[in-house]
């Protein structure tokens, strides 16, 4: 695939349909995140590419922790990672949603992230309890943008805390912005909100192409108050 359509003519039902077919090569990845495109798609199904009417988004360091949340991230119970095994944490959060959701991260979806991430583009936060892996997530970062493509818990919080170290890490690295893509009553509880598809094009066009501040995307992280 060399170009994608204008974002503007995605199908208004389904909402952000916009283009069938193509491949999951890196260059047509970035093209996509660059565009404010993204694939998803069941197995077995063409490959398809959207561009949602509302996307859902926070402003890294200003997430909203609840008490029992911060009580938690106190205690350090759980050991929290960025880029330890992206290929262990795809996987897993592949076969999570297989359990629960059906199978969009599918095997090509697993190769093609991981490529991404050998080119250096796909990161993942890894939350670990005992030595292994209790939550986490994975994405895609541009610039000062993050990609946020999927999410799970073996232990209950554990997706949370995994935002709450990229929130603040992003803060840090001075990012603008973390694209969550749908609406979900769990990001808006944390304080993710929607914006309109302009408007996200606007925030892509001023903050994929500058530079943030980080320096190493393999380190540890852990909770400090204040």
């Amino acid at each position: 695939m060399t170009g994608f359509p204008c974002v503007s003519s995605a199908l208004k039902d389904p909402d952000g349909l916009l283009a069938v077919g193509g491949n999951l090569n890196v260059d047509t990845l970035l093209l996509a995140y660059r565009g404010g495109i993204f694939p998803w798609f069941n197995d077995g199904d063409p490959l398809l590419w959207w561009s949602p009417s509302q996307r859902m988004v926070f402003i890294p360091g200003k997430l909203h922790l609840s008490r029992s949340l911060l009580k938690l991230l106190r205690k350090n119970r759980y050991q929290v990672t960025f880029d330890h095994d992206f290929a262990a944490l795809i996987r897993t959060c592949a076969g999570r949603y297989q359990d629960n959701q059906g199978t969009w991260i599918t095997a090509d979806m697993i190769a093609a992230y991981t490529a991404l991430h050998q080119a250096g583009y796909a990161h993942c936060v890894e939350v670990w309890r005992d030595g292994k892996l209790a939550g986490g997530l994975y994405g895609v970062a541009l610039g000062q943008v993050f990609f946020a493509e999927s999410m799970f818990s073996k232990e209950s919080n554990t997706s949370k805390i995994a935002l709450a170290a990229l929130s603040e890490q992003l803060a840090h690295w001075q990012f603008q912005l973390v694209d969550c893509q749908n609406y979900s009553t769990h990001l808006e509880s944390l304080g993710a909100g929607l914006i309109s598809r302009e408007h996200y094009m606007k925030c892509l066009s001023m903050y994929c192409s500058r530079a943030s501040a980080c320096a190493n995307w393999q380190l540890g992280w852990q909770w400090h108050d204040g």
